[in-house]
């Protein structure tokens, strides 16, 4: 195996590297996002409303059929118990 670093050893002149590698890496990764937020095709007002409703619908449908099958669980477990006595 290798021969045991002190810690003064590892300490060195790497945190002047590393900070400029850092701000580079954080640079380059905001240029890559510039970059890919031009690519996206953002919806128009009138697609966004269209979404926007149809969530809402499904969010009411989806509401309504869970107390729908709340209510049934509900009325068979209570008919149950009034079965037994």
């Amino acid at each position: 195996m290798g021969e045991p670093v002190s810690p003064s050893d590892k300490k060195g002149k790497k945190p002047a590297k590393d900070k400029k590698r850092r701000k580079s890496r954080v640079a380059k990764w905001f240029r890559e996002m510039k970059s890919e937020l031009k690519k996206v095709i953002w919806p128009t007002p009138k697609q966004m409303v269209n979404n926007t409703a149809v969530v809402l619908v499904i969010m009411v449908i989806s509401a309504v059929v869970i107390w729908a099958v709340d209510q049934a669980g509900s009325y068979i477990v209570n008919a149950l118990f009034l079965l037994k006595g």
